[in-house]
């Protein structure tokens, strides 16, 4: 296994895992009337809307997203052509 494959294989593992862990950690979107009445509530008049937790989740879950399908993409090129 050449250097940059293992590069790439290590980098692909990280992403899947910071994945798994960041969907699992966002909180469900609440069902029925009392979940959309609290949860509306909360996004219009909450004053960390960029700050919160979940919007933290929401980033880290695009980035490793990203970062596995790119991985994902460069690992198959890789083994197409050695």
């Amino acid at each position: 296994m050449s250097t940059i494959t293992l590069i790439f294989t290590i980098i692909f593992l990280i992403a899947s895992l910071v994945l798994i862990v960041s969907v699992l950690m966002q909180s469900g979107k609440s069902a029925g009337l009392s979940g959309s009445i609290g949860g509306g509530a909360e996004q219009l008049f909450g004053k960390q809307k960029g700050r919160s937790m979940d919007a933290m989740f929401e980033k880290m879950t695009a980035i490793a997203a990203v970062a596995f399908m790119l991985s994902a993409i460069i690992l198959l090129v890789l083994q197409k052509y050695n």
